[in-house]
């Protein structure tokens, strides 16, 4: 097998400590001015895909990158300790340590670990001293239609237990019906909850019905103080897309261009594929930048990403494709 060094800063952290997002008032004429032209969004969209191709090693240190800004999530009922404590084994070790020998890349590990509100002190302990993140699901999740100040308890309790970042649901029904001082409210509450935890605004956004719902429910969440904004809890029937991703990147953007806070990204559900990270990658590259393509900014929420990832390094490495099973998550 021979050497292939890869030139990449994955290991390269921490980076500089970005400000806060504060949260500002809600500012209703903003919100009211915010449109979406769905039929240039899904153009742009189509056209993403064909912008960039990265290849050879390009596309390597690409994929390494990926893997820095994971969050390696389970969420389903029959989660066992066992299971959370392989998955954390994981995201310290994404990558078969002789393949990173091979490419250079002498430290590797995922952005966070995202598990339930019963599984944080099992995460926690498994990953004490890796200086990687838990992050617990929050707020009723995944509908977020459990009592407001049992919602804002079990958040306190998910900080309380050692959570770093809590993803939080909104409700849709404040989106449906145009009640935009009601989710202002509500986000504003579930930050003030986190303390110091960093919070990711779950929008659900298969269920809000249109674009332009999902462009002003962004900003609302933004205004609110959401340090992240992320599409989707992986549950709903639509889950990450193209042209959502377009739309709450550029409020992202716009949202910054007037306050000069950087609020982060994180698209969920569905990005199983290799090929489909270097999308999500390159579309945040074109619309905010290299600043954004750090674990500060921008996660994927994923499992079996993960796993691809490795089999396409794999392959670079010694021209091969190897079986799935050699890829475990744990």
């Amino acid at each position: 097998m021979q050497a292939t060094t890869i030139k990449t800063d994955t290991h390269q952290l921490p980076q500089a400590v970005e400000p806060r997002n504060p949260g500002m008032p809600l500012d209703l004429d903003w919100v009211s001015s915010v449109q979406a032209n769905t039929s240039a969004i899904e153009r742009r969209a189509k056209t993403i895909s064909g912008r960039r191709s990265v290849k050879k090693d390009y596309q390597a240190a690409w994929l390494l990158k990926a893997i820095s800004l994971i969050d390696l999530t389970t969420l389903s009922g029959d989660d066992t300790e066992d299971r959370v404590k392989r998955l954390c084994a994981k995201a310290m070790q994404p990558v078969r340590a002789e393949l990173l020998e091979t490419l250079g890349v002498p430290e590797l590990t995922t952005g966070a670990i995202c598990v339930y509100h019963d599984m944080i002190d099992t995460a926690v302990t498994a990953l004490s001293g890796s200086g990687i993140p838990v992050a617990a699901v929050s707020t009723g999740f995944p509908a977020g239609l459990s009592p407001f100040h049992l919602r804002v308890e079990e958040i306190r309790q998910s900080v309380a237990a050692g959570a770093k970042e809590i993803d939080i649901v909104i409700s849709r029904r404040h989106v449906l019906q145009g009640n935009w001082q009601a989710l202002y409210d509500e986000m504003k509450a579930f930050r003030e909850a986190c303390g110091d935890a960093h919070v990711k605004a779950i929008l659900a956004t298969g269920e809000l019905g249109t674009l332009r719902n999902v462009a002003r429910a962004s900003l609302v969440c933004m205004m609110a103080g959401a340090d992240f904004i992320k599409t989707s809890t992986g549950k709903e029937s639509v889950n990450a897309t193209l042209p959502v991703s377009l739309v709450m990147i550029r409020a992202i953007r716009d949202f910054y261009d007037r306050t000069g806070y950087r609020v982060g990204y994180k698209p969920a559900g569905g990005i199983s594929k290799a090929k489909d990270a270097l999308v999500y990658l390159a579309l945040i590259k074109d619309e905010l930048g290299d600043r954004w393509l750090q674990p500060d900014l921008f996660r994927f929420g994923a499992s079996s990403l993960l796993g691809d990832i490795e089999r396409q390094l794999e392959h670079h490495i010694t021209g091969k494709y190897s079986a799935g099973y050699r890829h475990a998550m744990g």
